[in-house]
């Protein structure tokens, strides 16, 4: 009885088993040249049953016997409806190639065929496949939300804000020193001395395919890595064909208030390209090119763009892909209000209502070429040119307790900044056999960003009913002219060797084995020369208009000898140089369980080599520092599937931070409210984080997703002020330990979405980080590890961590709808907002400067006159907050800096042949 039981039991289960089919198959994208087609959706019509196919386009479906419907799609693409009967135990292969139709909106900048990486709902999907913890954000959110440039694109993510007045990006609260920039998967190396990220707005989104923000270490990243990497994919086009012309206009409320007197320095002009060189004998001689006297320019800026692809087949399989694009963006800004310092007892330091005039300009070109050779082999060149600049001129009219007792200080600076980019990138990718890959990437990237001639002057108001001003003197270096220039060269190598593991009939695999090497060789060479000008105790009663102070530094009056010219060693700049070099082998591990559990296991060693040499005038003799580092670098990542739709994930890493060059070397640098010195005896901190995620796609295009994370940081750096009667400011190791920890909420909701051939949508996103800081600050630690040489006296025990906001929001919500004939419109309102952070620690009791919170509001609309003509509207900051920085005095708050950036109207036309 028991074995006729059993029996039937087998028999029904065999029964149940043996009732389902299958239906496999891989999609390609037509327009591709067939190439496979990831992340497409395959369902059964008029049912929850579906799937979609893998990286490699392949998809495999278990279906009931009997006849169906299978219905094959993807965002901008025509669907495809195949009928298709299936037997018990029968697999039916399916195989078949979509095209582009339908349409994806605004395809000025959305083009149809291009890679589908550019798509919201695909990097959703590859966030919902992948092993990895991935956030990305690609350019048709990029478009969605207005985003002009890579800082601000970044800045729309979870966790991450932008430093106010500059590109520097701060991802969980950390800043500059513990984040990383990379291209295409590659190094790039800063333009800024003090940097050691490059600014993210010289970066146009025009050159973007998407941007992935890696905040969860894993080892083919460089472990110099503490809150995140960003890593910019170019854009890559595939079609067949496309050239776009765009033209723009934009104005700020501030500047053209200022319409008839915004005042620039004289030599820059309007490109941007600018080549200004330190005059022929310049100690004896005055023979500038630039004068002092201001010009008078019309704030209205704008922008022009040209971009063009096309594809090219070669045979049966091969492929070329080309695409270029160049630009011009320029604007102006104006801002006007407090920048002071002040004792503990808020008795003014320094206290100057400051003007500044600013002009910007940014040329970007870039070229690449992606050739597929086969299906199995292809080769990608990316050539990159950014020529960016900025000049101002700041007004600070007011109180400085070394020199007089009344408000009557003027200081005029004039600054030209110019950077140029170039980077150079070739990267290839090889399917060997069926199971081993080989991809790697080689680069050489060059970097020149030039100060020249930065003016200083200052006057007394002597007699303020006729506004008359007096030159003022109470060091050699009050009036001057200041030359700068800073190269760095790059060269990186990425070498990895992937080994598929258990891989079945359809390409599937249960893992993989990679096994790298990267190598980093960065050289730097900066320096600076500083002309002072002594003047007569005579002159210094002479009264002289401030907009033209060439009335009296001339060659005449040098002749005259009514001043003086000198500098640190005469005509020998102070010079620093910086060399770098990073090799480092790594080995993973990704292996998958079950359906369910996934998991990536690596090591990475690095060894890092940092060599900086100097002669600056507070080492005229000149110095050098190294050090050699060994690091073990152990990261895991775990993925558990909940079910189709959520996953929870987990990542552990250690990590560490070096210093920059210009930290390391003995160096000073005065602007004119601070005075920065390097720190030979700096060191790297150690990092250790911890991720935890839970994750839910509800549709197409829909997250909801919550994460804790927690950092521990050995040996933190710090920027802080020294002991000193002028507030030096250096680097150090503040303390023995911090850590930061947290949470972050991200969702997005299609509110209205329609069904049909035409769009017709209403979306809303919204994402969240709270979180804390904390670090020990110890001046006794500084003391000792700089032999006595930096002194401290901190007005607290604890801090923060400099930059980072409880609170980060970032929402947005978007309507959009298609007509016929390829019409349609766009509209997007997105806010952002920070939370109250620390920008630097409060010494000898003063108490901390902290920047106050502050939201903005941008609208952003989009609309399709015609198949080949667009029209875009902008208004950025419409609420216009102003921006304040209070000095936290247990005596009370007192403003350090106060301004307002005005309200951005921009105007777009685009036109595509």
């Amino acid at each position: 009885m028991k074995l006729k039981f059993l029996f039937c039991i087998l028999f029904f289960s065999t029964t149940l088993l043996a009732q389902k089919g299958t239906i496999s198959g891989t999609l390609t994208d037509k327009d591709m040249n067939n190439e496979p087609l990831p992340f497409a959706n395959v369902q059964l019509k008029g049912t929850s049953v579906g799937t979609t196919s893998d990286e490699n386009g392949n998809f495999s479906l278990n279906v009931e016997p009997g006849n169906h419907t299978l219905q094959l799609s993807f965002l901008g693409y025509e669907t495809i409806e195949v009928p298709v009967t299936i037997k018990e135990n029968q697999t039916v292969t399916i195989n078949r190639a979509l095209t582009a139709g339908g349409g994806v909106m605004l395809q000025d900048v959305i083009v149809q065929t291009t890679v589908s990486r550019e798509k919201e709902s695909a990097l959703l999907l590859e966030q919902q496949k992948a092993v990895e913890i991935k956030q990305s954000i690609g350019a048709q959110e990029l478009s969605r939300k207005g985003v002009g440039d890579v800082a601000a694109a970044v800045a729309k993510t979870t966790g991450v804000s932008k430093q106010e007045g500059s590109g520097n990006v701060y991802v969980r609260g950390l800043g500059d020193r513990y984040n990383s920039t990379s291209m295409n998967g590659l190094p790039v190396p800063s333009n800024d001395p003090e940097k050691k990220n490059i600014n993210l707005e010289l970066f146009s989104t025009d050159i973007v395919e998407y941007i992935s923000i890696d905040k969860v270490y894993n080892t083919k990243v460089y472990g110099d890595f503490g809150g995140g990497n960003v890593d910019i994919s170019s854009k890559d086009y595939r079609g067949k064909g496309m050239f776009e012309i765009t033209i723009g206009a934009k104005a700020n409320t501030n500047a053209i208030e200022k319409d008839g007197e915004f005042l620039l320095n004289d030599g820059p002009n309007f490109s941007g390209f600018t080549s200004t060189e330190i005059p022929n004998n310049p100690l004896n001689s005055f023979g500038y090119e630039n004068k002092l006297a201001p010009v008078s320019k019309t704030p209205y800026g704008g922008n022009i763009g040209v971009k063009a692809g096309k594809s090219f087949n070669f045979g049966e399989e091969g492929r070329l892909n080309l695409f270029a694009t160049a630009s011009f963006d320029n604007g102006y800004e104006f801002r006007e209000g407090i920048n002071q310092t002040v004792s503990a007892q808020g008795a003014r330091l320094k206290s100057f209502n400051q003007e500044k005039f600013t002009y910007k300009t940014n040329s970007t070109g870039m070229f690449n070429a992606n050739y597929r050779i086969n299906l199995k082999h292809s080769i990608k060149y990316n050539f990159l040119y950014v020529n960016s600049s900025e000049q101002s001129r700041d007004s600070y009219f007011g109180y400085d307790r070394d020199y007089e007792e009344e408000d009557n200080l003027l200081v005029r600076r004039g600054n030209y900044v110019q950077n140029t980019v170039m980077i150079n990138q070739l990267l290839g990718n090889h399917k060997l056999t069926e199971k081993l890959s080989l991809d790697w990437g080689t680069s050489f990237n060059k970097i020149e960003s030039d100060m020249p001639d930065r003016t200083q002057n200052k006057m007394w108001r002597e007699d303020e009913a006729n506004d008359g001003f007096v030159l003022a003197q109470r060091t050699t270096t009050d009036n001057h002219r200041y030359f700068q220039n800073l190269v760095e060269e790059e060269a990186a190598l990425n070498l990895a060797l992937n080994y598929k593991l258990g891989v079945n009939d359809l390409g599937e695999s249960k893992g993989k084995i990679t096994l790298g090497y990267n190598g980093r060789f960065k050289n730097r060479d900066f320096e600076a020369i500083q002309f002072n000008f002594r003047i007569t105790e005579e002159q210094l009663t002479q009264f002289y208009n401030p907009d033209n102070l060439d009335a009296f530094f001339n060659q005449q009056n040098l002749q005259n000898g009514f001043f003086t010219i000198s500098s640190f060693a005469g005509l020998t700049p102070q010079t620093y140089s910086g060399e770098q070099n990073i090799h480092a082998g790594f080995g993973n591990l990704e292996y998958r369980f079950s359906d369910k559990f996934s998991s990536i296991i690596g090591l990475r060693f690095e060894k890092i080599d940092q060599t900086v040499k100097w002669r600056t005038q507070l080492d005229a003799g000149g110095d050098s520092n190294t050090f050699n580092r060994n690091e073990f670098l152990p990261s895991v990542i775990l993925k558990y599937s909940l079910n189709e739709k959520q996953n929870l994930r987990m990542g552990l890493s250690k990590t560490y931070t070096l210093p920059q060059f210009k930290e390391r070397a003995l160096f000073i640098y005065e602007d004119v409210t601070e005075i920065k010195i390097g720190n030979p005896d700096l060191y790297p901190s150690q990092n250790y984080n911890l991720d935890l995620k839970w994750e839910m796609f509800p549709k197409s295009e829909e997250l909801i997703s919550f994460t804790v994370f927690g950092k521990y940081i050995v040996d933190p750096i710090n920027e802080v002020n020294l002991a000193s009667s002028t507030n030096d400011i250096s680097f150090v190791n503040i303390g023995d330990s911090g850590y930061v920890y947290g949470a972050e909420v991200e969702a997005r909701k299609n509110i209205i979405n329609i069904e049909g051939e035409k769009t017709n949508k209403l979306s809303a996103g919204i994402n969240i980080s709270y979180m804390k800081t904390s670090q020990e600050l110890d001046g006794d630690k500084v003391r000792n590890e700089t032999n006595g040489r930096l002194n401290l006296n901190l007005t607290d025990e604890t801090s923060g961590f400099t930059g980072a906001s409880d609170l980060l929001l970032n929402a947005d919500l978007s309507y959009a709808k298609d007509w016929k004939n390829d019409m349609g419109i766009m509209a997007t309102v997105a806010y952002s907002y920070y939370s109250d952070r620390l920008y630097a620690l409060g010494i000898e009791q003063k108490g901390n400067l902290v920047d106050k919170g502050m939201g903005t509001l941008d609208f952003i609309f989009k609309s399709k006159l015609s198949q080949k003509l667009g029209v875009d509207f902008t208004v950025r900051n419409i609420l216009n907050p102003e921006f304040v920085r209070v000095q936290e005095n247990s005596s009370g708050y007192v403003d350090a800096m106060t301004y307002k950036k005005g309200i951005v109207f921009g105007l777009g036309i685009n036109y595509s042949f």
